[in-house]
This record gives C-alpha cells, sequence and structure tokens, in this order.
C-alpha cells in the first residue's frame, strides 16, 4: 500500500554526502495527515513567542505543559496527493514536516518490530501527543505529552533538532522505553536503569538510520563490511557520521565503573557496545548464509580482533569479499539489523523498570534469542556481554549528583502528580 512522502535527512545536511533529503514512505495513507502535519495520534506545531520549553522553568516558575494554545508559524500543508515532499528546507514548514516525518517514520519501523501499536506514554490524559519546536531550547526533550526540539547556537550558526534525525530518534527512544517499560520509582532506580535507558534510545536511532539506503549504502562502501574498523577511534569520523553509530562503536567496559559512575550516558556505554558487537557478529553470520564470506574469514576475524593484525589483514579481505558479493552484503547487514531491531524490541517488553540493572537486559535478550532461533546466537551473545563485563562486574554507587546534562531528572521523567 502507497503511504505518505516526505523528504528527510538521512544525517544532518552540514555534513558531507548528506546535503539533500532521502524521499521515504511513511505508513500513512496519502491525504490521511492534515495540516501541521497531524494524524489522529499526534501533531505538530512551531510555536511563536513561547517563553520557555515544557518542564520545570529554570527560574522557578509554573511549569508549563502542553498543549501549545498560542500562536504559530503557518502549518505545513499536504499538496494535492496528500504528500509532504514537495517542500524544500529552509522554511518553518520544512522543519515541522521533517519533524513529524521523522517520528512517522521511526515509529513505523519500531512498531513493525514490537509487532503491535507502541502507545504513547500519555494516551490516559492527552488525546495526542504534541510535536513542537523551540529554537531557543539548546536542547531536545521527550517528555509527559510532548517532545520538544531545540537547536544547537553554539557555531554562531543555527542548526535546528528537528532536521537531525539521529536526535529526533534518540529522543523517541526514550519515549518508547518510558511507555514500554516506565518512569521507575526514584526510591528503587538503579543507575543502570538510566544507563540502559541512553543505550536504547542510542540503539533506537542507530537501527532506524540503517533503513536509509543512502546511508547503508554509505556504510558499506566506506567499510567495505568491516565494521569493526568503526571500533578505531581515530578513524571513526572518517568511516560515519552517524552519531549513535560512532557511540555504539565503543570499547567500554563496566569495570570501569565498578568504584562508581557519575554519568549515565557513560554507563550506558558498555551495554551500547556489547550490542553493537553484537549486530556485527549477526552480520558476519548472515554473510556466511550467504555464501559472501568463508568460515576461515569469519573465524581469522575473530581470532585477530582486538589485536594490531586486525586492520591489515582483514581490510584487504573485506574489500575483495565486498567487490564479489556487495548485494550479498547489503542484504546481510539489513538481515542483522532487523533481527537486533526484533530482539530489543522483545527484550524491552521483558524487563521491569524497579532495580534494572544490565545483568537484568542480558539475560531477557538471551531468553528472546532461545525463543526465536533455539539459542542460534547464544555464543555470540554471551560471549559481548562477557567482553563488557556484564554480570561479571558489579557498578559502584553514584558519585557525585547529577549535572545540568542528566536526563535522569529532567523533564523527561516529570509526571503531572510532579
Amino acid at each position: 500500500m502507497q503511504g505518505t512522502r516526505f523528504k528527510l535527512f538521512p544525517q544532518p545536511q552540514f555534513l558531507d554526502e548528506f546535503e539533500e533529503p532521502e524521499i521515504v514512505e511513511v505508513s500513512s495513507p496519502p491525504g490521511s495527515l492534515g495540516p501541521g502535519p497531524q494524524d489522529a495520534r499526534m501533531y505538530t506545531v512551531f510555536p511563536i513567542g513561547k517563553p520557555q520549553p515544557y518542564g520545570i522553568s529554570p527560574d522557578g516558575s509554573d511549569p508549563m505543559a502542553p498543549p501549545w494554545t498560542g500562536d504559530i508559524e503557518a502549518p505545513a500543508m499536504p499538496d494535492e496527493e496528500g504528500h509532504f515532499d514537495y517542500l524544500e528546507p529552509g522554511t518553518p514548514q520544512f522543519e515541522a514536516a521533517h519533524l513529524f516525518g521523522t517520528v512517522r517514520f521511526v515509529m513505523d519501523i519500531w512498531e513493525d518490530y514490537f509487532g503491535r501499536e507502541i502507545p504513547w506514554q500519555a494516551d490516559a490524559v492527552y488525546e495526542r501527543q504534541e510535536l513542537t519546536i523551540l529554537h531557543s531550547l539548546d536542547n531536545a526533550y521527550s517528555g509527559f505529552g510532548f517532545i520538544e526540539m531545540g537547536a544547537d547556537a553554539s557555531t554562531g550558526t543555527l542548526k535546528p533538532f528537528a532536521l537531525n534525525f539521529d536526535v529526533i530518534a534518540h529522543e523517541l527512544g526514550h519515549a518508547i522505553i518510558y511507555s514500554e517499560i516506565g518512569v521507575p520509582d526514584p526510591q528503587n532506580v538503579t543507575g543502570e536503569y538510566f544507563g540502559f535507558h541512553e543505550s536504547a534510545a542510542d540503539l533506537v536511532a542507530l537501527i532506524s538510520s540503517l533503513h536509509f539506503n543512502s546511508l547503508v549504502d554509505r556504510l558499506l562502501a566506506n567499510t567495505r563490511g568491516n565494521l569493526y574498523t568503526l571500533n578505531a577511534a581515530n578513524r571513526i569520523a572518517e568511516l560515519s557520521d552517524n552519531k549513535q553509530i560512532r557511540i555504539a562503536a565503543n570499547d567500554t567496559r563496566l569495570c570501569q565503573f565498578a568504584e562508581g559512575w557519575r554519568k549515565e550516558h557513560h554507563l550506558g556505554q558498555p551495554l551500547t557496545g556489547a550490542f553493537f558487537d553484537i549486530l556485527v557478529d549477526i552480520f558476519h553470520e548472515m554473510l556466511l548464509d550467504y555464501g559472501a564470506i568463508s568460515p576461515e574469514m569469519e573465524d581469522l576475524s575473530d581470532q585477530l580482533l582486538a589485536t594490531a593484525e586486525y586492520a591489515p589483514v582483514m581490510q584487504d579481505m573485506f574489500d575483495a569479499a565486498y567487490a564479489d558479493h556487495p548485494d550479498q552484503f547489503k542484504r546481510a547487514l539489513l538481515d542483522a539489523r532487523d533481527i537486533m531491531g526484533t530482539y530489543l524490541a522483545d527484550t524491552w517488553q521483558l524487563l521491569s523498570r524497579q532495580d534494572l540493572n544490565f545483568i537484568d537486559v542480558a539475560e531477557a535478550f538471551m531468553e528472546v534469542d532461545q525463543a526465536h532461533t533455539g539459542g542460534r546466537f547464544a555464543t555470540i551473545i554471551r560471549g559481548n556481554f562477557h567482553l563488557r563485563d556484564i554480570g561479571l562486574v558489579d557498578v559502584g554507587p553514584q558519585l557525585e549528583p547529577l549535572g545540568e546534562d542528566s536526563h535522569a531528572n529532567s523533564v523527561r521523567t516529570m509526571l503531572p502528580m510532579d
């Protein structure tokens, strides 16, 4: 069935090779979306004169909550066939359409992985989720009943987050987790819960970005399928401009937090890194299935991993294999992407918000693999979690109060009772 077309930037347009948006179709039938854009579950507004972000103001004034009832920029209108891909960058209307289109695109992806509609956390209070833009906000938040996009003005050039796919998808990832797992009781919350939250949001953005053909093609062309090269810190920027891929391709281990932790973003990196390595290993398994690499090549990759010999030996082998089988490499990556997306969605539905630890996530992920394949990837999964010390090391205490850049006690966790 045909969907409604939008122009979306797979990565911010100020990055090389991403100056032009890609046309995508979302699940909404043409003609079903109203001005804004809007549909039955969410609506987009670009406020004029909004004095502060939603939530508690830093000056202690009364909190502001949706809906915004003041003046707004003229809404984005569908064309005669009900599409929004006629809009060009540089207008408030394109920015609003890009925000809505990205949220709908990412929600489509994850509702497919969940196998059902994903509710909004605030469905019992608000009929629809508000997607709003506030350039004076130097951050982006998903909260109770809203997703609000600010802008980065640190370089002297305004870079709206409503045009940044990674930022929008990351915030939607937080919204999905709060909806599916819930906001924890402050008396029982663990640091690992907040680390898990950041990890899950990054993974939502990473998996979602791999649904852009242009991004997948560029990633494979630059790495020739040797995704472990992304772990080489001095080469990451060359190989991918995707923020979530850069974060996922890390070498952080949980033992680094045995004495304690300060930032939940850092604490989540061992979990994100384990999942990235699992994704790469499943990709290799799919390459074997397609006959694109040999068992000997896959075994050698495992033997040389994390050694100085890996890059000079394996890159030549990946170059040759990719040159011979580019289509199989792409299919294998898309298969690995969808296996990971499905496994993550199933895993999150097994978790409890109370006393959540990384080992709970690992055990649930193992259980999901057993249910889907009889444990085909069990050795891969267990090995990568152990390499990150997950299940082997206890996280130490919180060492200092959460800073202003923390989301653990931010507008994201505010509920009506607050």
